[in-house]
């Protein structure tokens, strides 16, 4: 039985993101188990592709580097035990699993996000797989031991330096459509225990007189930095980042969020997102709001309008807690599908170009059926574009033209070109009533959005006189004006 929500009216929006992400540090989302043969782990990700598909996303954030490790060839980290069973072991028989990901990824129209941590040096500070050549092993001056895990310093230049060549390197090597990070700056903070940094404040804290001024800094100048740098490398390239989902709290800042939560982004993790929003430093924030309405400390409608008032002309999405439905073990809200499906609808609300991600995927397998009908029949019925980032493209590509119209008893085929100089890699095909005016804003009339020039509706015996337009979206997903309508041409 599905949900209350079921029935709710609401115009689903032509522009959101739709995302989940696919976590890898101890297997949570894929590979299901280290070691698999290659074969195995494709298949299991491309059916995880497939699952999201059905459900109506648009985009994966993937993480490719749980712990100072890649899921990619690299020579600057070794391969990730997550995948292998062996830090530093490739897959066998060999493969390249990040082109295969990316490359599966943008065959289903979807945006491929890479996900990086990055500051774990070691999940299990007691424990270090890594081969000697490891920058944990040949830098140890530049870790800290905080609570049972390593973490590279980021109050050292040189550790910058490294984690922005870490993802420079994969930047320039593959075509990913976005650099995810996530929460994990400095770590979450541990009743009376401080983290080891003195060494370096007080060789490095220039005219800091305040620790926690520095640590933000730090910080500060790392995202400045890679976003210059990703920008100059490849302009179009989305630099994302997922916080804690508090800021800071009212009592401590009368610009906070009227909330009570233990740790916050700015005191705890030492990142002022909202500085980086302020500068253009990233593209889009995605906030984990994993708290139900009517929290006790971190309401999800006070958090929501708080971080919608602070965008700054950049893209605000929203992490949701898929997670809690799989935890919840009968025990409401969680428990049923309302909560997230309310917070979705909340988000439509507030938001004209909105988007959301789930956390995590593999937890539409563990939630029932009624999430996941819901989501695909009701919330992600019909296509959704990413959103556009105007300030870093803003230029629609020219119309496709029909190059040929067969109208059969299979179904209409069209076929059409677009010049071979602009920057097209998807279209969007439209379908119209005969009497109806083409209005491309609705996003109830796309019925493919697609890489080929070719498409059948199979469903047109249908649609009799049904007229249809393409358009064409280039790799920020502006889209051109719709090509002349088939009704016209076939008259």
């Amino acid at each position: 039985m599905l949900n209350s929500f079921f029935g709710f009216s609401q115009e689903a929006p032509k522009r959101e993101l739709r995302a989940a992400w696919i976590a890898t540090v101890a297997n949570i989302d894929w590979p299901s188990k280290p070691g698999l043969p290659a074969i195995q782990q494709q298949q299991e990700f491309t059916a995880r592709l497939d699952q999201l598909q059905i459900l109506g996303c648009n985009a994966v954030i993937v993480q490719i580097r749980p712990a100072a490790d890649a899921l990619y060839p690299s020579e600057i980290e070794p391969w990730s035990r997550y995948l292998t069973g062996r830090q530093g072991q490739p897959p066998f028989p060999y493969y390249d699993p990040l082109e295969f990901m990316i490359a599966e990824t943008h065959k289903r129209n979807m945006e491929f996000h890479a996900w990086f941590n990055p500051f774990r040096g070691l999940v299990d500070s007691r424990k270090n797989p890594n081969p000697a050549d490891h920058i944990t092993r040949q830098h140890p001056d530049w870790t800290v031991d905080y609570g049972h895990k390593t973490y590279l310093n980021p109050g050292i230049p040189e550790v910058r330096n490294y984690v922005t060549k870490v993802i420079l390197d994969v930047a320039k090597r593959y075509d990913i459509d976005a650099v995810h990070l996530d929460d994990y700056f400095y770590p979450y903070r541990i009743a009376n225990q401080e983290f080891g940094d003195q060494k370096s404040y007080t060789k490095y804290k220039g005219s800091f007189d305040n620790k926690d001024d520095w640590r933000r800094n730090n910080i500060n100048l790392f995202i400045s930095n890679l976003n210059l740098n990703l920008k100059h490398l490849k302009p179009y390239l989305k630099l994302g980042i997922s916080p804690f989902g508090i800021w800071r709290n009212a009592s401590k800042d009368p610009k906070g969020s009227n909330t009570k939560g233990g740790q916050t982004t700015y005191d705890d993790l030492y990142a002022d997102v909202v500085l980086w929003m302020q500068k253009g430093w990233i593209d889009y924030l995605m906030p984990q709001l994993y708290w139900e309405h009517g929290h006790r400390a971190a309401a999800f409608e006070v958090l929501l309008p708080w971080w919608e008032k602070h965008k700054y002309k950049r893209h605000i999405y929203y992490g949701l807690g898929l997670y809690r439905m799989s935890q919840a073990k009968g025990k409401l809200p969680w428990s049923s599908p309302d909560e997230l499906l309310s917070q979705i609808k909340d988000i439509r609300e507030l938001q004209t170009q909105s988007g959301y991600s789930f956390y995590s995927a593999s937890c539409f397998d563990k939630s029932g059926q009624a999430i996941k009908d819901s989501i695909r029949t009701v919330y992600q019925k019909f296509f959704a574009l990413p959103p556009t980032m105007p300030w870093l493209d803003n230029t629609a590509p020219p119309p496709p033209h029909f190059i040929k119209i067969d109208n059969t008893e299979r179904g209409m085929i069209l076929r059409w070109a677009t010049d071979q100089s602009t920057d097209v890699k998807h279209y969007a095909v439209y379908r119209f009533d005969a009497d109806e005016k083409i209005e491309i804003s609705n996003a109830k009339k796309i019925i493919a959005v697609q890489s080929e020039t070719m498409f059948v509706d199979l469903d047109a015996p249908k649609f009799p006189n049904a007229k249809y337009v393409v358009t064409a979206l280039d790799r920020l997903w502006n889209e051109s004006a719709p090509s002349a309508n088939t009704a016209e041409i076939l008259k």
